[in-house]
């Protein structure tokens, strides 16, 4: 049985993943309308990425008898600057993420949950490559925009991500 609290900070969780998807889904419309079909495609398996690591917690409350409560999901914002603006907040919100998933780590260590405990470290350690891929595209975009070119090359790489 899983206690009150490791839930509702679960539920919270399910919470912040599910605005994460919601965050990249209107990220993937901006690159649409500025008509890069392969950033937009890269935010979209983004977008399913993140829908499912929050029912990956889902499924983990209802597992141990307890009760998902979702919570209100806040609007993300719909438009950018620039295409680094986008990665360096792809960028930011991920750190935020994974400080929010070691925080539910140190609640599951405080109510001596193992099972959540065991469970969040697969979240630990997708937040390491979450936060590497994010950083490799940022810099990407810095050494683009510092000599104007290759957007639209890394736009191409960026439409092969989940087809390969």
């Amino acid at each position: 049985m899983i206690s009150k609290n490791m839930q509702d900070s679960i539920n919270e969780q399910i919470k912040n993943e599910i605005y994460s998807a919601y965050l990249y889904l209107s990220m993937c419309a901006y690159f649409e309308s500025n008509n890069l079909p392969g950033f937009a495609n890269w935010m979209r398996v983004q977008y399913n990425e993140e829908l499912s690591h929050a029912l990956r917690l889902f499924d983990h409350i209802n597992e141990r008898g307890g009760r998902v409560n979702l919570l209100a999901i806040a609007q993300p914002p719909s438009d950018w600057k620039t295409y680094l603006e986008v990665f360096t907040q792809v960028l930011e919100h991920e750190q935020h993420v994974t400080s929010l998933i070691h925080k539910l780590y140190e609640t599951a260590l405080a109510e001596k949950d193992y099972a959540a405990q065991v469970m969040l470290q697969w979240f630990i350690d997708e937040q390491v490559e979450e936060e590497k891929n994010a950083t490799e595209i940022l810099e990407h975009l810095k050494l683009i925009d510092a000599r104007g070119t290759a957007v639209l090359m890394l736009d191409h790489r960026l439409e092969k991500r989940g087809k390969e």
